[in-house]
C-alpha cells in the first residue's frame, strides 16, 4: 500500500463488514491541482478509500493469510456529494460473497449523513510466493507492515488480543460481535474502547 487513505477504523466485523473514516485536510498536496479554487477529494481517491477499507475486513477475516489484497473491478460506481477540506468521509464495506481468491463487496461513502459514493467492488487476494521466486520473504514483509498499520488504524484492538479469524465469512470458534469504538471508556459486550494511551490530550 503506497499511501493510506483511511485515518481510523471505527468498527469491524472481520470477514463481514467494516466502517472507517477519512478526514480531508487542506494540506493534502493533490488538492492544489484538484482544484485550485475548489479543492475537493478526487473521485478515484474516494474509491481507493473504500477499497482499502474493504481490504482490511478481508485481511482480518482470514488472519492475514494473503499478503496481497487488490481491487480487481469496480461496478455501479455512483457519486453524490463532494468531499471538501474539513469534511469526514465515512466508508462502510459489507462482504456479499467470497471464494478462494476473490471477494465481492458492497461499499458506501457518506459525508454528514449524505451519500457521496456507492459501488460494488471485487477484490482479489493472493500471495507473492505463488507468483514470483523468493516470494515467501516478500509475503512475510508485507504481512508485517500490514499488521503494524492495522495497530495504528484500530488502536483499540491492541488491548483486547487478536481478532478471531473467520473462513470465508463464517466465524471460527465462539461467535463474536463487531468491534466498535465508543466514548464510554470501557468494554461492554462486543464494544471496544481505546486504551488510555490513545486518549486525546486536553488543552494541547
Amino acid at each position: 500500500m503506497r499511501f493510506t487513505l483511511l485515518d481510523r477504523v471505527t468498527a469491524i466485523d472481520p470477514g463481514k463488514s467494516i466502517t472507517a473514516i477519512k478526514t480531508l485536510t487542506l494540506s493534502e498536496e493533490y488538492l492544489a491541482d484538484h482544484f485550485p479554487r475548489f479543492p475537493v477529494m478526487p473521485g478515484v481517491l474516494m474509491l481507493e478509500s473504500m477499497t482499502q477499507a474493504a481490504a482490511w475486513t478481508i485481511r482480518l477475516g482470514e488472519d492475514f493469510a494473503h499478503a496481497i489484497v487488490v481491487l480487481r473491478s469496480a461496478k455501479n460506481v455512483k457519486y453524490g456529494d463532494f468531499v471538501e477540506p474539513g469534511k469526514v468521509l465515512t466508508v462502510t464495506a459489507e462482504v456479499l460473497s467470497q471464494d478462494e481468491t476473490t471477494t465481492k463487496i458492497k461499499a458506501t461513502g457518506t459525508v454528514g449523513g449524505r451519500t457521496s459514493l456507492t459501488a460494488r467492488l471485487t477484490l482479489e487476494r493472493y500471495n507473492l510466493a505463488d507468483r514470483v521466486a523468493h516470494g515467501d520473504a516478500l509475503d512475510a514483509r508485507v504481512r508485517g507492515e500490514m499488521r503494524k498499520l492495522w495497530a495504528v488504524l484500530h488502536p483499540a484492538g491492541r488491548g483486547v488480543g487478536a481478532i478471531r479469524p473467520v473462513v470465508y465469512g463464517a466465524a471460527v470458534g465462539p461467535a463474536a460481535g463487531p468491534l466498535s469504538l465508543s466514548a464510554a471508556g470501557s468494554r461492554t459486550g462486543a464494544t471496544v474502547t481505546p486504551p488510555g494511551d490513545v486518549a486525546p490530550l486536553a488543552g494541547r
